[in-house]
């Protein structure tokens, strides 16, 4: 934890004031970074860093290599530029050594140099030896697109920054005060873009739309069209753009999917150091749009109509798409926690998934955490880096059955995250926000009340798929039968065809699933994205049996 006593000797800092250095100590977060890992990923938000103990290198990807610019010592800082420039960060930074890095993120930078002369003579002196190296590189990356202003607990606001943070849209956010009084006095959420447009209380689709995103289909038949842009729908997207087919990857929240929240997977084959969920899901994307495939964001699908030759998929919002194959990747969403009033606190202090955009708010706070699988220690590890304790509620005695040796290695290196087996929570309260939370021990069957504005969630998966038809057989829990099982389970309806159903291929004819959603799917990224490769090549088989679309202009049903 970054303390008044770990500021004082750093020469940088003495140019502020005893306030300010405390200012600095007040907002600032402490990262431990091991050999490989990242104080930052090029191309992403911005914040100051300051290198205490250890080395690190700054890294630029130079088409499919990265190279390394130069090194950085104790004393060295980097993340001023961008900051100062309005760019995203155009390099990575990643540790050598066992390092010990100060992060400040760039709003809270942005007040300490302005008023500051002294301080901010310092940061501009250094700035030509923080461009050495960078130079031979063009920075083409996004400067930050959009100011986002409101109320800190409402959670619209809240929704608008997580769709913004997940789309790796660059933005600014700023706490308006609340007004007190009745909800409709509250001020209202301001969206300013770079262009000088304001827009008051936007949708996400608005907003999306106004910021270049795609949010219609271009045209209304394709070859293959996916529903679903996880890492199964992302993989089919790649693969079956570039072999050729017409693809339309719809996707309601953002690339990646669920596994676009995880904050670090450490065991995804080809990433020694690890990679980010959002990280990991930005790339597919841009390798999927590279190769032809067409994505549409903050579009849900309402209805699926089988065809002879196409089937229909009804939008939310009046469009309707066809194709001649459809590719079920929705994945699932998280479980719901069942206590009583907890729906009142969803997205102003509840939430289900990883919510990084809460991450700088729980700075000097305490967070709970529930669950005892991967994606809950990842979060544990990440805001750790801010909270001042994380504690972790777990309902089983240890984390052995559901949680990976490695991530339980790495919780134990943390001070300050605690682990509380037999544990649930019983029960939240709070007027406008969160503000504490009770706590069932069942060893000890005592219950405690805990205060706190950050509860997060993430105890199991569900399908949620009400807009199937009756055609689509599926199991007890909900996840879709496929393949051989669409003949030998007693759940599904009479098979209508001679042959047997392609691999993945649903009861449904032409409607194929791959990845979370699928009954009897490994629960794991890279079975999904294997899922998501391998269904092409059923997909192509049944194209080559079905009826031949007519050509263009001619109806089809």
């Amino acid at each position: 934890m970054i303390t008044l006593d770990t500021i004082r000797p750093v020469p940088l800092f003495a140019a502020l004031d005893e306030v300010q250095r405390a200012r600095v100590a007040d907002h600032a977060a402490e990262l431990l970074l091991n050999p490989g890992e990242y104080a930052v990923y090029e191309g992403e938000m911005p914040a100051f860093f300051f290198i205490l103990a250890g080395t690190l290198e700054m890294t630029k990807q130079v088409g499919l290599v990265e190279q390394v610019v130069r090194a950085c010592n104790v004393g060295d800082y980097f993340g001023e530029m961008p900051i100062l420039m309005g760019t995203a960060s155009p390099a990575g930074v990643r540790a050598t050594t066992p390092s010990q890095v100060l992060r400040l993120e760039a709003q809270d930078f942005r007040q300490l140099v302005a008023g500051r002369p002294a301080f901010a003579q310092a940061i501009l002196a250094e700035l030509a030896r923080s461009m050495t190296g960078l130079q031979e590189f063009a920075l083409k990356v996004p400067t930050s697109r959009v100011t986002l202003s409101g109320p800190r607990w409402n959670p619209v606001a809240y929704r608008l920054r997580d769709f913004l943070a997940r789309n790796n849209v660059l933005f600014t956010w700023q706490v308006v005060e609340e007004r007190r009084g009745s909800p409709a006095e509250e001020p209202p959420i301001s969206a300013r873009l770079n262009d000088g447009t304001v827009l008051t209380n936007p949708t996400i689709r608005d907003l999306a739309t106004r910021l270049g995103i795609q949010t219609a289909p271009a045209r209304q038949a394709y070859d293959l069209a996916i529903v679903g842009a996880g890492p199964a729908g992302l993989s089919a997207a790649v693969y079956g753009a570039s072999e050729g087919l017409a693809t339309l990857l719809l996707e309601r929240e953002a690339p990646g999917g669920q596994v676009g929240t995880s904050s670090r997977i450490e065991n995804y084959l080809g990433f020694p150091a690890g990679i980010s969920g959002n990280e990991l899901g930005r790339r597919a994307f841009e390798q999927a749009m590279r190769l032809g495939a067409k994505v549409v964001i903050t579009r849900e699908v309402l209805a699926l109509h089988a065809g002879e030759i196409y089937h229909e998929l009804v939008l939310d919002g009046g469009d309707v798409v066809r194709a001649r194959a459809v590719l079920l990747a929705t994945g699932v969403d998280w479980r719901r926690l069942a206590v009583p009033d907890i729906d009142r606190f969803l997205g102003c202090g509840v939430y289900y998934g990883a919510a990084r955009t809460e991450a700088l708010a729980a700075r000097g706070q305490a967070v709970y955490l529930v669950g005892g699988g991967n994606s809950a220690g990842q979060a544990a590890m990440f805001f750790a880096n801010y909270a001042q304790q994380v504690t972790l509620l777990v309902r089983k005695p240890d984390l052995s059955s559901s949680m990976s040796q490695y991530l339980i290695d790495q919780l134990a290196t943390k001070s300050n995250i605690q682990i509380e087996a037999n544990s649930e929570v019983l029960a939240v309260e709070g007027a406008q926000h969160l503000e504490a939370i009770a706590v069932l021990n069942h060893a000890t069957q005592q219950t405690t009340r805990r205060a706190t504005n950050a509860l997060f969630v993430f105890i199991g998966a569900d399908v949620n798929l009400p807009w199937l038809p009756a055609a689509v057989a599926c199991n007890g829990q909900g996840y879709v039968l496929t393949g051989a099982e669409v003949r030998t389970r007693a759940e599904a309806p009479r098979w209508p065809l001679a042959r047997d159903p392609f691999y993945l291929e649903t009861s449904l004819p032409g409607l194929f699933a791959a990845g979370d959603v699928r009954a009897g799917s490994v629960k794991r990224v890279a079975s999904g994205v294997g899922e998501g490769s391998v269904v092409v090549s059923s997909i192509h088989a049944y194209l080559a049996t079905a009826p031949v679309a007519p050509p263009p202009g001619e109806a089809a049903s």
